[in-house]
């Protein structure tokens, strides 16, 4: 009986290394030349396993879910104690930090009272950090550029930068030695028009690309081809303005959700397939919320 061999294929492109943080906090993500959890068979190379953030916010949450909250519950008041905890409680890899208190239709919150806050869940934490505006055009160009200068040299991950608002954003990173992630609306073509535009001011390992991750039932399937037809760009095809690592920020959109609002025990499912969904489309990077699927994701990464 013949000896049965795998059949693979090999790839001559990679997915460039992006590290966040720095010193003994640093992350590397992306690296890999083949596709997700495809490393088998000497495939290929796959040298640094997705990582996870959790989520927190500027300001007292609203519309979560006392699951969502258990470990935090006392220190969400505080970003600073509530990045802490995360990841003294938590084991999380890194913060992404959500300035949604900055919002003109929030509290307006300053740049430099935004800046501030950032700097001290960032002293606070000691894991990489990951800083978010809340998409407005013209506010998170002063939030982010003020951030970048409040932790200049610290390496943060500074997002998200639209075609709208990627120039200051991008000279920011760039002077204070930061990284970004490029934001597109599912779409392709925009996300290689963006990273075309941005690679003129970056280099290609000072960019994560974000293409929006859609929850479970609201455009999953969408986002798992994007996911994976940018992969496939970049790694099959060897595109060099589509070969940055992949975030997948899918927390928010999950818990927003009218199913996992009004069943948590659903909710938790919710997140967790879309978790999943992303890991196996390619995905380097999550934004999780919930402290169950976090940890499940984890040993799942762990065991992979």
């Amino acid at each position: 009986m013949a000896e049965y061999r795998a059949p693979f294929e090999t790839y001559k492109a990679k997915v460039v290394e992006v590290t966040i943080g720095k010193g003994d906090r640093a992350i590397k993500i992306g690296g890999e030349n083949v596709l997700a959890f495809n490393q088998t068979f000497d495939q290929g190379d796959f040298p640094n396993s997705p990582k996870i953030a959790l989520e927190v916010w500027d300001k007292e949450p609203y519309g979560w879910t006392p699951g969502c909250l258990e470990p935090v519950k006392d220190v969400v008041g505080d970003p600073a104690a509530w990045a802490k905890r995360c990841v003294e409680a938590l084991g999380a890899e890194a913060i992404f930090l959500y300035l949604i208190s900055t919002d003109p239709n929030e509290d307006d919150t300053s740049p430099e009272v935004a800046a501030e806050t950032a700097k001290k869940v960032y002293e606070a934490c000691g894991v990489p950090l990951i800083v978010f505006g809340t998409g407005n055009e013209e506010k998170d160009p002063l939030i982010l550029t003020k951030v970048a200068e409040a932790l200049s040299g610290e390496n943060l991950l500074l997002g998200p930068v639209l075609k709208e608002d990627y120039e200051p954003i991008a000279n920011a990173a760039k002077e204070h030695g930061h990284c970004v992630v490029a934001q597109a609306p599912i779409d392709i073509n925009l996300q290689k028009e963006l990273d075309v535009k941005l690679m003129r001011i970056l280099p290609p390992e000072r960019i994560v690309l974000d293409p929006l991750a859609p929850a479970l039932g609201y455009g999953l399937e969408y986002g798992f081809s994007i996911f994976e037809r940018t992969k496939h760009v970049g790694v099959i095809f060897n595109d060099q303005t589509m070969q940055m690592p992949l975030i997948a920020n899918f927390s928010f959109e999950v818990w927003r959700q009218k199913e996992p609002k009004e069943n948590e025990e659903m909710g938790v499912y919710w997140e967790l397939v879309t978790a999943i969904t992303y890991l196996e489309a390619g995905a380097n990077l999550l934004v999780m919320r919930h402290p169950e699927v976090y940890k499940i994701i984890k040993e799942m990464i762990a065991e992979a």
